[in-house]
């Protein structure tokens, strides 16, 4: 699975993020949440955490 900055993710554990930041092909930085609210930033989230790509950007 090849993750670019700006991509729509389902996390393993249902929740869905986008992509802010690629620290390498195995790590990334993540945005959850669905509005200013209740937003959350991930860091250093392992490729493994990741499901699959929702939205490429």
């Amino acid at each position: 699975m090849q993750i670019q900055q700006y991509d729509t993710v389902l996390l393993k554990d249902g929740r869905t993020g986008c992509v802010i930041e690629v620290n390498d092909n195995t790590s990334f930085d993540i945005d959850v949440g669905k509005s200013p609210k209740d937003w959350e930033t991930l860091y250093n989230v392992s490729i493994d955490e990741i499901d699959k790509i929702i939205r490429e950007n």
